[in-house]
C-alpha cells in the first residue's frame, strides 16, 4: 500500500471554486494547478462542471503541463425526482466520460436536492427513497461501464446528510461512501464514530476541520450555509473541533488505502479576493496530515515549507 503522503489530493473548492451560482470569485484552473504543484501535491479532484476542460484530450494536456492527475470528481445529481432523472443521468454520463478519459478512479456522487445551493433541507419519503435507489443503480452502472467506482458523499443541504440517513443508505444498498469529516460533523455526527462503524464501506475521504461555534449557528438557522463558509466554517486540519487524528487512526485500522482529499470549502469575496487563501490553507492541512501520520514512520518529509503555512487566524472577513 502506498504511504499517505503518496495518496494526498487537492480539491478546487479549497480555492473557492464551487458549482453554486454566485458563490464568489472563481480563480483560473491554471492558478489552481500552479498552486498545488508548488505545494508538492500532484493529484486533484475534477472540480465543478467546466472548471477543468471536459474534453479528456484537452484536460490531459493541461494536467501534463502541471504534472498533475485527476483521481476523482464530485458529481452532484438529483436522483429522487423521476421528472429530472434523464437529464441528470446525461450529466453523469458526460462526467464519467471525462473522468475515465484521464484515468480517474472514483466518481464522488453528491445526492443532490432539487434546490439552488445548500441552504434548504429536503427530506425524502419512502417513495423518494425508492426512486433514489433506482437512480443510484443507474449511476453505478454508468460509472462501472466507464471503469469508475462510485463513492456516495453525504453532504449538508443534500438528501443524504445525517447519520440516520447514512445508515439507511448502507442498510438498503451496497454502495460505498466518500466520508467528509466537515459535513458529517456539521450534520451532528461524530466523524470518528462513523468511521469506526462503517470504515469498511469507505472508498474515498474528504478531510476538513470545523469551527464548532459557527457550525452551531448553521444548525439553528441563525446563519445560512454560504454565509457560514465565508465566515470560516471550515478550518485547516488541526485548527477546529474535529478529531482528525482519531479519524485517520480508525481508517488505518480498517486498512484504508484510498485517497485523502484536502478539501476546505472557501468563499472568496468578489471584491479584492484573497487568492492566496487556498494555497495557505492547503499547505497547513498538508503539513498536519504528514505530521500525524509520520509519527508512525509511514511517510517522508513534507515538501511544504513553513513559510507557506496558514497562520491559524480566521479567513479575511470572518467574524
Amino acid at each position: 500500500m502506498k504511504s499517505i503522503a503518496d495518496r494526498i489530493a487537492a480539491a478546487p473548492i479549497t480555492w473557492g471554486v464551487c458549482e453554486v451560482p454566485g458563490w464568489g470569485h472563481q480563480i483560473s484552473a491554471e492558478r489552481f494547478l500552479a498552486d498545488i504543484r508548488a505545494l508538492g501535491i500532484h493529484a486533484t479532484e475534477l472540480g465543478p462542471d467546466g472548471f477543468l476542460p471536459t474534453d479528456p484530450h484537452r484536460l490531459a494536456e493541461l494536467l501534463d503541463r502541471y504534472g498533475a492527475r485527476v483521481v476523482a470528481g464530485f458529481v452532484p445529481a438529483v436522483l429522487y425526482r423521476k421528472d429530472l432523472l434523464d437529464d441528470q443521468l446525461a450529466y453523469v454520463h458526460r462526467a464519467a466520460s471525462t473522468l475515465a478519459g484521464v484515468g480517474a478512479e472514483i466518481m464522488v456522487l453528491g445526492p443532490d436536492a432539487a434546490t439552488s445551493g445548500y441552504e434548504e433541507r429536503i427530506r425524502m419519503d419512502d417513495a423518494d427513497w425508492k426512486t433514489f435507489g433506482d437512480g443510484l443503480a443507474d449511476v453505478r452502472r454508468i460509472a462501472g461501464d466507464a471503469g469508475l467506482h462510485v463513492a456516495l458523499h453525504p453532504h449538508w443541504g443534500m438528501v443524504i446528510e445525517t447519520a440516520d440517513e447514512i445508515e439507511r443508505l448502507l442498510h438498503t444498498t451496497d454502495v460505498d461512501l466518500c466520508l467528509d469529516t466537515g459535513h458529517l460533523a456539521l450534520a451532528g455526527a461524530d466523524p470518528r464514530e462513523m468511521v469506526r462503524r462503517f470504515g469498511d464501506r469507505v472508498a474515498h475521504m474528504h478531510l476538513k476541520d470545523l469551527d464548532p461555534a459557527i457550525a452551531g449557528r448553521v444548525r439553528t438557522g441563525a446563519i445560512g450555509y454560504r454565509d457560514a463558509v465565508a465566515r470560516g466554517l471550515y478550518r485547516p486540519l488541526g485548527q477546529g473541533g474535529i478529531d482528525i487524528v482519531g479519524v485517520v487512526t480508525e481508517l488505518d485500522r480498517h486498512g484504508y488505502g484510498g485517497w485523502w482529499v484536502l478539501e476546505q470549502d472557501t468563499v472568496l469575496a468578489d471584491a479584492e479576493p484573497d487568492v492566496e487563501a487556498g494555497r495557505l490553507a492547503a499547505a497547513a492541512s498538508y503539513r498536519f496530515l504528514i505530521e500525524i501520520t509520520g509519527r508512525n514512520g509511514r511517510n517522508g518529509r513534507s515538501p511544504v515549507k513553513p513559510e507557506d503555512g496558514y497562520a491559524g487566524t480566521a479567513p479575511r472577513g470572518a467574524t
